[in-house]
Protein backbone atom coordinates (compact mmCIF):
# COMPACT_ATOMS: atom_id res chain seq x y z
CA UNK A 1 0.00 0.00 0.00
CA UNK A 2 1.17 3.22 -0.49
CA UNK A 3 2.32 5.54 2.60
CA UNK A 4 0.71 8.67 3.00
CA UNK A 5 3.87 10.49 2.47
CA UNK A 6 4.30 9.42 -1.19
CA UNK A 7 0.59 10.65 -1.63
CA UNK A 8 1.36 14.08 -0.47
CA UNK A 9 4.54 14.03 -2.44
CA UNK A 10 3.24 13.83 -5.29
CA UNK A 11 0.45 16.04 -5.34
CA UNK A 12 2.85 18.76 -4.38
CA UNK A 13 4.77 18.35 -7.10
CA UNK A 14 2.04 17.91 -9.50
CA UNK A 15 0.49 21.11 -8.40
CA UNK A 16 4.20 23.28 -8.01
CA UNK A 17 4.11 21.85 -12.21
CA UNK A 18 0.98 23.10 -12.81
CA UNK A 19 1.83 26.44 -11.49
CA UNK A 20 4.84 26.53 -13.23
CA UNK A 21 3.05 25.17 -16.72
CA UNK A 22 0.82 28.42 -15.68
CA UNK A 23 3.10 31.09 -15.36
CA UNK A 24 5.14 29.68 -18.75
CA UNK A 25 1.91 29.89 -20.41
CA UNK A 26 1.44 33.80 -19.26
CA UNK A 27 4.71 34.53 -20.02
CA UNK A 28 4.88 33.53 -23.97
CA UNK A 29 0.86 35.09 -23.91
CA UNK A 30 2.44 38.74 -23.09
CA UNK A 31 5.90 37.98 -25.16
CA UNK A 32 2.91 37.56 -28.21
CA UNK A 33 1.18 40.51 -27.21
CA UNK A 34 4.02 42.52 -27.39
CA UNK A 35 4.88 41.24 -30.32
CA UNK A 36 1.52 41.97 -31.92
CA UNK A 37 2.09 45.35 -30.85
CA UNK A 38 5.34 45.86 -32.46
CA UNK A 39 4.25 44.58 -35.68
CA UNK A 40 0.81 46.51 -36.02
CA UNK A 41 2.98 50.05 -35.03
CA UNK A 42 5.55 49.19 -37.45
CA UNK A 43 2.96 48.88 -40.22
CA UNK A 44 0.86 51.75 -38.97
CA UNK A 45 4.33 53.91 -39.33
CA UNK A 46 5.09 52.00 -42.69
CA UNK A 47 1.30 53.20 -44.06
CA UNK A 48 1.37 56.73 -42.74
CA UNK A 49 4.48 56.62 -44.41
CA UNK A 50 3.25 55.65 -47.84
CA UNK A 51 0.66 58.02 -47.48
CA UNK A 52 2.80 60.91 -47.25
CA UNK A 53 4.52 62.37 -50.90
CA UNK A 54 7.86 61.19 -49.72
CA UNK A 55 6.61 57.44 -49.36
CA UNK A 56 4.32 57.93 -52.65
CA UNK A 57 7.55 58.54 -54.83
CA UNK A 58 9.91 56.10 -53.08
CA UNK A 59 6.92 53.73 -54.48
CA UNK A 60 6.49 54.91 -57.50
CA UNK A 61 10.73 55.32 -58.39
CA UNK A 62 10.70 51.57 -56.93
CA UNK A 63 8.29 50.65 -59.55
CA UNK A 64 10.04 52.15 -62.56
CA UNK A 65 13.35 50.79 -61.73
CA UNK A 66 11.89 47.46 -61.34
CA UNK A 67 9.87 47.70 -64.55
CA UNK A 68 13.55 48.99 -66.35
CA UNK A 69 15.49 46.61 -64.62
CA UNK A 70 13.14 43.61 -65.60
CA UNK A 71 13.00 44.47 -69.53
CA UNK A 72 16.95 44.91 -69.82
CA UNK A 73 17.20 41.47 -68.73
CA UNK A 74 14.71 39.51 -70.50
CA UNK A 75 15.98 41.10 -73.55
CA UNK A 76 19.95 40.96 -72.91
CA UNK A 77 19.15 37.71 -71.38
CA UNK A 78 17.43 36.63 -75.15
CA UNK A 79 20.47 38.07 -76.74
CA UNK A 80 23.30 36.00 -74.53
CA UNK A 81 20.91 32.52 -75.25
CA UNK A 82 20.52 33.46 -78.87
CA UNK A 83 24.47 33.52 -78.92
CA UNK A 84 25.13 30.22 -76.84
CA UNK A 85 26.51 31.98 -74.16
CA UNK A 86 24.44 30.70 -71.54
CA UNK A 87 22.35 27.84 -71.85
CA UNK A 88 19.80 26.79 -69.52
CA UNK A 89 18.12 23.21 -69.02
CA UNK A 90 15.97 22.08 -71.71
CA UNK A 91 12.86 21.00 -69.46
CA UNK A 92 13.39 25.26 -68.74
CA UNK A 93 13.17 25.80 -72.01
CA UNK A 94 10.24 23.53 -72.59
CA UNK A 95 7.92 24.70 -70.12
CA UNK A 96 8.27 28.42 -70.03
CA UNK A 97 7.42 31.03 -71.80
CA UNK A 98 10.79 32.70 -71.46
CA UNK A 99 13.98 31.32 -71.30
CA UNK A 100 14.14 31.42 -67.40
CA UNK A 101 10.60 33.17 -65.90
CA UNK A 102 12.97 33.91 -62.55
CA UNK A 103 15.57 36.10 -64.63
CA UNK A 104 13.54 39.66 -64.89
CA UNK A 105 11.76 39.64 -61.39
CA UNK A 106 15.18 38.82 -59.90
CA UNK A 107 17.36 41.34 -61.81
CA UNK A 108 14.05 43.53 -61.64
CA UNK A 109 14.34 43.56 -57.54
CA UNK A 110 18.03 44.29 -57.71
CA UNK A 111 17.44 47.14 -59.99
CA UNK A 112 14.89 48.52 -57.21
CA UNK A 113 17.53 48.56 -54.58
CA UNK A 114 20.77 49.63 -56.58
CA UNK A 115 18.78 52.69 -58.05
CA UNK A 116 17.00 53.27 -54.60
CA UNK A 117 20.71 52.95 -53.02
CA UNK A 118 22.66 55.33 -55.42
CA UNK A 119 20.85 58.42 -54.28
CA UNK A 120 20.59 57.38 -50.47
CA UNK A 121 24.33 56.69 -50.27
CA UNK A 122 25.02 59.97 -51.86
CA UNK A 123 22.72 61.84 -49.31
CA UNK A 124 24.88 60.19 -46.59
CA UNK A 125 28.03 60.74 -47.86
CA UNK A 126 26.82 64.76 -48.34
CA UNK A 127 28.06 64.25 -51.80
CA UNK A 128 25.24 65.13 -54.52
CA UNK A 129 26.12 63.77 -57.61
CA UNK A 130 25.45 66.54 -59.74
CA UNK A 131 27.74 65.70 -63.10
CA UNK A 132 25.37 65.41 -66.07
CA UNK A 133 22.37 65.35 -64.27
CA UNK A 134 20.03 65.37 -67.35
CA UNK A 135 17.61 62.40 -69.01
CA UNK A 136 19.46 62.67 -71.87
CA UNK A 137 22.75 61.38 -70.60
CA UNK A 138 20.82 58.60 -68.47
CA UNK A 139 19.55 57.39 -72.32
CA UNK A 140 23.00 57.50 -73.89
CA UNK A 141 24.30 55.93 -70.86
CA UNK A 142 21.72 53.19 -70.94
CA UNK A 143 22.48 52.95 -74.68
CA UNK A 144 26.23 52.45 -73.81
CA UNK A 145 25.55 49.72 -71.25
CA UNK A 146 23.54 47.89 -73.92
CA UNK A 147 25.78 48.35 -76.40
CA UNK A 148 29.03 46.71 -73.88
CA UNK A 149 26.08 43.27 -73.45
CA UNK A 150 26.17 43.23 -77.19
CA UNK A 151 29.76 43.21 -77.44
CA UNK A 152 29.93 40.39 -75.02
CA UNK A 153 27.75 38.02 -77.44
CA UNK A 154 28.90 39.36 -80.81
CA UNK A 155 32.89 40.21 -80.47
CA UNK A 156 35.08 37.51 -81.42
CA UNK A 157 38.68 37.53 -79.93
CA UNK A 158 41.24 35.31 -79.52
CA UNK A 159 40.53 34.23 -76.28
CA UNK A 160 38.71 35.48 -73.50
CA UNK A 161 41.06 37.43 -71.61
CA UNK A 162 41.16 40.02 -74.09
CA UNK A 163 37.41 40.41 -74.07
CA UNK A 164 37.45 40.51 -70.42
CA UNK A 165 40.49 43.46 -70.63
CA UNK A 166 38.24 45.26 -73.97
CA UNK A 167 34.66 45.48 -71.85
CA UNK A 168 36.92 46.12 -68.38
CA UNK A 169 38.26 49.32 -70.28
CA UNK A 170 34.34 49.83 -71.80
CA UNK A 171 32.86 49.45 -68.41
CA UNK A 172 35.07 51.95 -66.72
CA UNK A 173 34.66 54.26 -69.72
CA UNK A 174 30.88 54.18 -69.08
CA UNK A 175 31.70 55.10 -65.61
CA UNK A 176 34.37 58.07 -66.63
CA UNK A 177 31.43 59.27 -68.93
CA UNK A 178 28.26 59.07 -67.10
CA UNK A 179 29.36 59.26 -63.44
CA UNK A 180 32.79 59.92 -62.16
CA UNK A 181 31.79 59.75 -58.47
CA UNK A 182 33.40 57.72 -55.82
CA UNK A 183 30.80 56.49 -54.47
CA UNK A 184 29.32 55.44 -58.02
CA UNK A 185 32.63 53.72 -58.35
CA UNK A 186 32.85 51.57 -54.89
CA UNK A 187 28.93 50.34 -55.06
CA UNK A 188 29.55 49.54 -58.66
CA UNK A 189 32.81 47.49 -57.50
CA UNK A 190 30.60 45.76 -54.36
CA UNK A 191 27.66 44.95 -57.01
CA UNK A 192 29.97 43.45 -59.79
CA UNK A 193 31.38 40.98 -56.66
CA UNK A 194 27.92 40.36 -55.15
CA UNK A 195 26.25 39.58 -58.17
CA UNK A 196 29.42 37.34 -59.45
CA UNK A 197 29.56 35.04 -56.41
CA UNK A 198 24.96 34.52 -57.10
CA UNK A 199 26.43 33.76 -60.52
CA UNK A 200 28.89 31.33 -59.58
CA UNK A 201 26.10 29.75 -56.91
CA UNK A 202 23.75 29.61 -59.41
CA UNK A 203 25.93 27.89 -61.80
CA UNK A 204 27.37 25.61 -59.63
CA UNK A 205 24.27 23.85 -58.40
CA UNK A 206 22.96 23.73 -61.90
CA UNK A 207 20.37 26.55 -63.05
CA UNK A 208 22.31 27.49 -65.83
CA UNK A 209 25.70 27.77 -67.17
CA UNK A 210 28.25 29.48 -69.42
CA UNK A 211 30.01 27.98 -72.59
CA UNK A 212 33.46 27.80 -72.58
CA UNK A 213 33.62 28.95 -68.53
CA UNK A 214 36.95 30.50 -67.85
CA UNK A 215 36.97 32.22 -64.15
CA UNK A 216 35.28 29.62 -61.62
CA UNK A 217 32.38 28.28 -63.71
CA UNK A 218 31.58 31.73 -65.48
CA UNK A 219 32.96 33.77 -68.42
CA UNK A 220 35.52 36.39 -66.64
CA UNK A 221 34.04 39.31 -68.39
CA UNK A 222 30.36 38.90 -66.21
CA UNK A 223 31.97 40.99 -63.47
CA UNK A 224 32.55 43.92 -66.01
CA UNK A 225 28.58 43.53 -67.48
CA UNK A 226 27.83 43.92 -63.39
CA UNK A 227 29.69 46.63 -63.05
CA UNK A 228 28.61 48.83 -66.00
CA UNK A 229 25.05 47.28 -64.97
CA UNK A 230 25.21 49.18 -61.54
CA UNK A 231 26.40 52.56 -63.00
CA UNK A 232 23.79 52.94 -65.23
CA UNK A 233 20.61 51.87 -62.79
CA UNK A 234 22.16 53.80 -60.55
CA UNK A 235 22.46 56.88 -62.60
CA UNK A 236 18.49 56.06 -63.46
CA UNK A 237 17.98 55.79 -59.86
CA UNK A 238 19.41 59.21 -59.26
CA UNK A 239 16.99 61.03 -61.66
CA UNK A 240 14.40 59.49 -60.44
CA UNK A 241 15.45 60.74 -57.09
CA UNK A 242 15.85 64.71 -58.34
CA UNK A 243 11.56 65.06 -57.90
CA UNK A 244 11.89 63.88 -54.46
CA UNK A 245 9.45 66.08 -52.30
CA UNK A 246 11.61 67.66 -49.40
CA UNK A 247 10.12 66.80 -45.74
CA UNK A 248 7.67 70.13 -44.37
CA UNK A 249 9.28 71.48 -40.76
CA UNK A 250 6.87 72.36 -38.27
CA UNK A 251 8.40 75.01 -35.90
Amino acid sequence: MPRLEDRCWSCSCTRGRHKLDARSAAWLVAKVGEAMARVNCLLGQAYVSLAEPRGRHLVRRSLVLFVVGAFLALVLNLLQIQRNVTLFPEEVLATSFSPAWWVPPCCGTAAAVVGLLYPCIDRHLGEPHKFKREWASVMRCIAVFVGINHASAKLDFANNVQLSLTLAALSLGLWWTFDRSRSGLGLGITIAFVATLIAQLLVYNGVYQYTSPDFLYIRSWLPCIFFSGGVTVGNIGRQLAMGVPEKVHMD
